[in-house]
Order: C-alpha cells, then structure tokens, then sequence
C-alpha cells in the first residue's frame, strides 16, 4: 500500500478540535482538582504546627502556584497534541465515509470502503459497504435502468 502526504492538516477541523479541547479541558480540571488538593493538605498541616505554621502556608501556597502553573504549561499543550494525532483515527474514518457516500450520491462507482489498519469505526464501513451492495444487487434486478432526477427519457448516449 503506498502512502500518500496528507493534504489537509486537519480532516474534520470542528470535530477534532471539540475532541481535543474536551481532552485539554477533562486535563485541566484534574490539575486544578489536584492543585486544591494539595493546598488543603498544606492548609492542614500548617494548622498543626505550634509556631510557624502561618509561614509555612505561606511559602507553601506561593511554591503550589508555581507547580500548578508549570503543570498546565508544560501538560495541556502535550495533551493537546497528542489528542489532535488520537482523533486522526476517528476523523479521518468520517471524512472517508463522506466521501464515499457524496460518491454514491453523485452516481459515481466509489469501489469498497476502506479504511487504514487502526482506524475506527471499521465495522460502520463494512456496513456501508454491505448497504452499497444490497442496492446494486437491487439496481441489477429490475429491467428497467433507474434514472437520475434530470434525465429525460431517450436522452441516452449510444
């Protein structure tokens, strides 16, 4: 099978970007969750302290800012990232389909659905396929060929 340069830098530019800032933002909350968690910790032990306790709070917020702001920096961008090149696997099986389906419509013969080893959703494909081939099988059937709206009868090309 050869390989081809992708073209198109996204496939489905909304569903992908919807998928990953769904990734990015379920990442961000767990940071936060995380963050707050921590600093609760640190509230607590502080409070347990006979002396010093206020300034331990103190540096001990101020450090859990840092860390938290370092962790979004460097976390969501690589989520980002990766969540994009995840829904290559998904998107790009839905940008084939409609192509294929935009085919069919067109009248054109778009051969078998195929999908690359990986992708998602296969099993949809295997049934637009076998949807493909009920409806040639009915096509071949009937006496008459069917005419696309438009087509006037006895405009045939000989």
């Amino acid at each position: 099978m050869t390989r081809h340069k992708r073209r198109i830098k996204l496939i489905k530019v909304s569903l992908q970007t919807r998928l990953t800032m769904t990734f990015v933002g379920m990442a961000a909350l767990s940071l936060l969750l995380e963050f707050l968690l921590f600093l609760k910790a640190t509230g607590q032990m502080a409070a347990t302290l006979p002396n010093d306790g206020a300034i331990v709070w103190e540096e001990m917020a101020s450090l859990l800012g840092g860390l938290f702001l370092s962790s979004l920096g460097l976390c969501l961008p690589l989520i980002f990232a990766v969540g994009i090149l995840t829904t290559f696997r998904i998107a790009g099986p839905v940008y084939r389909m409609e192509m294929f389906l935009k085919e069919i419509i067109s009248g054109a013969d778009p051969g078998r659905c195929r999908l690359r080893k990986g992708d998602q959703l296969q099993e949809l494909c295997t049934l637009l396929n076998a949807a493909r081939e009920e409806l040639e099988g009915r096509g071949s059937r009937t006496d008459e060929p069917r005419r696309r709206e438009g087509d006037e009868p006895g405009s045939e090309a000989a």
